[in-house]
């Protein structure tokens, strides 16, 4: 029997180069913002209204991409070589095909910016952006398949260092295109979509190219006769991806309208919203990472048959993201000033107010980040014994049924006002991280009496 904490050191292992990519990820959103916020003030409205609109559909889309780890981890606990090689070949030709079924909705955004209330000065430019960054979808979910890929078979600091390479990549492609260079014109909010389709292209090729050539990697043949169909793993690996698309869509609605709500209650508290919501995200990187880590590592031992590994690999996911919270909840707790402060201009009249909301949402966020970290430990879990449907109901119900509805009644029918707001989140959150976490262990149990029996490519 290995003690927990080897489970523990081998989490780490796994999950640190994880953790790092989802920050660099971050981090090429952030110098969008960044540096179309330098050019000027209609170019960023119209690129995050453009990049939320993408970002929307990517997660819809990357269902299927996510689904595959749990496939393919199991099929590699097994030594079945040929399995990985059809979960991954028949996940990219989904990703392709969902990719290339939500272009056109990007080409016609603008009439659907306009019907949700837009400026029309601002969907003439984000229309103008999506028109382009559309061409990147395709390569952006054929990048997140791979990185799937190589995930499951804990390649993860490849994945860490090629996305460390599209943050650098993507500074300079904004700089050139947005602001223009040398023989390059000025593109503005346009050149910033160029550069998202050249990184998401660039980092696609080089992750293709590692999971072909990279040492050790041979031996997978992921692009062994690609365009031969294999209907059988087709339907399993769309089975388990479109739940988890799903899911990721109603959290990120649950996120999306509570920053509507914030709005409602006043600019201040929107801005204060904005502020603690990216600190909050930013130490949430780390239980996203552990949760991928986590649907590598009982995927392993599910497909290896071994009821006690999978069991001591979840205990050790759940505890890393237990420490991690403690810490979060300490930075919040005694650093909240110094954080929230970093994003306000001493001088700006209402620096103060929006400092004292921000404080006071990051005291919340403590709890905030226990059942966030929560829910995604099992999600992950439950994404490693192949089981996504049920998951999917769970978090629809909880977000939606429970989270928005707690949200508004306490945001707006009592005193607490914006802290009502998110402590609707903490409930929604909360009551998914039960339901998801109980799920887990009863199948857990029911493999105790029964044989391993999950889904086989």
């Amino acid at each position: 029997m290995i003690p927990l904490r080897i489970h523990m050191t081998r989490t780490l292992t796994l999950g640190l180069p994880l953790v790092g990519s989802q920050v660099a990820q971050m981090l090429i959103g952030l110098t969008d913002t960044l540096m179309l916020g330098r050019y000027s003030v209609p170019a960023l409205a119209a690129g995050t209204l453009g990049a939320t609109f993408f970002f929307t559909l990517f997660l819809l889309t990357s269902g299927f991409a996510y689904g595959i780890i749990g496939l393919s981890s199991d099929a590699a606990g097994r030594g079945d070589e040929r399995g990985v090689r059809r979960a991954a070949r028949m996940g990219l030709w989904l990703a392709v095909l969902a990719g290339l079924a939500a272009m056109p909705i990007m080409f016609l955004s603008g009439p659907i910016l306009t019907a949700l209330g837009q400026p029309a000065d601002v969907v003439i430019q984000a229309e103008a952006y999506l028109r382009i960054v559309a061409l990147g979808l395709v390569p952006a979910l054929f990048t997140v398949t791979i990185r799937s890929h190589l995930s499951a078979l804990e390649r993860t600091r490849i994945v860490l260092w090629v996305t460390l390479a599209g943050v650098a990549l993507n500074v300079g492609l904004n700089a050139i295109l947005i602001f223009g260079a040398g023989p390059f014109p000025e593109l503005g909010v346009r050149g910033a979509a160029w550069a998202s389709v050249g990184v998401n292209v660039a980092m696609g090729a080089m992750l293709a190219l590692y999971a072909a050539r990279g040492p050790g990697m041979a031996r997978w043949e992921l692009f062994r006769n690609p365009l031969r169909p294999d209907w059988q793993a087709f339907g399993q690996v769309f089975r388990l991806g479109w739940p988890i698309g799903l899911t990721h869509v109603s959290e990120s609605g649950l996120f999306a309208a509570s920053a509507l709500m914030m709005g409602n209650l006043g600019t201040r508290e929107l801005a204060a919203h904005g502020i603690a919501i990216q600190i909050a995200g930013a130490t949430f990187m780390v239980h996203l990472g552990l949760s991928q880590a986590a649907t590598v590592r009982v995927g392993r031992y599910a497909g290896q048959g071994d009821r006690g590994g999978l069991r001591d690999a979840a205990v050790a996911a759940f505890a890393l993201s237990g420490i991690a919270v403690a810490l979060a909840m300490a930075l919040y707790w005694f650093a909240g000033g110094t954080m929230v402060g970093a994003f306000l201009d001493p001088g700006d009249p209402q620096a103060a107010t929006i400092l004292s909301l921000g404080v006071g949402l990051l005291l919340v966020a403590g709890l905030f980040q226990l059942v966030d970290a929560g829910q995604v430990m099992a999600l992950g879990c439950l994404r490693g014994l192949q089981d996504t449907k049920r998951p999917m109901i769970y978090a629809v119900l909880a977000y939606w049924g429970c989270g928005i509805p707690v949200s508004y009644l306490f945001g707006f029918h009592t005193a607490l006002g914006a802290y009502g707001v998110w402590l609707g989140l903490c409930v929604g959150l909360a009551v998914a991280a039960i339901l998801l976490t109980v799920r887990f262990w009863r199948l857990v149990a029911d493999r105790d009496a029964r044989p391993i029996r999950l889904g086989s490519v």
